[in-house]
């Protein structure tokens, strides 16, 4: 069963465990194919939550390491 959780709203790791569990559906035999588009559309809003939320944390990261060297 899919959230229905903005994914904007999740968190990084809430989010990675929703496209885990909707991985494990879709490499099911009997995936049905009725909600295929629906998870599959799903999976590609969760991973540009996660992009957004590693772009982020990088760009934090680089910003304490830059002001260690200053």
């Amino acid at each position: 069963m899919m959230s229905t959780t903005d994914p904007k709203q999740l968190g990084y790791a809430e989010a990675l465990a929703e496209l885990d569990a909707i991985l494990r559906e879709l490499e099911q035999p009997d995936v049905d194919v009725d909600v295929l588009a629906a998870k599959v559309e799903r999976a590609a809003a969760l991973i540009e939550v996660c992009r957004d939320r590693i772009g982020r944390a990088r760009l934090q990261v680089e910003k304490v390491v830059g002001e260690l060297a200053d």
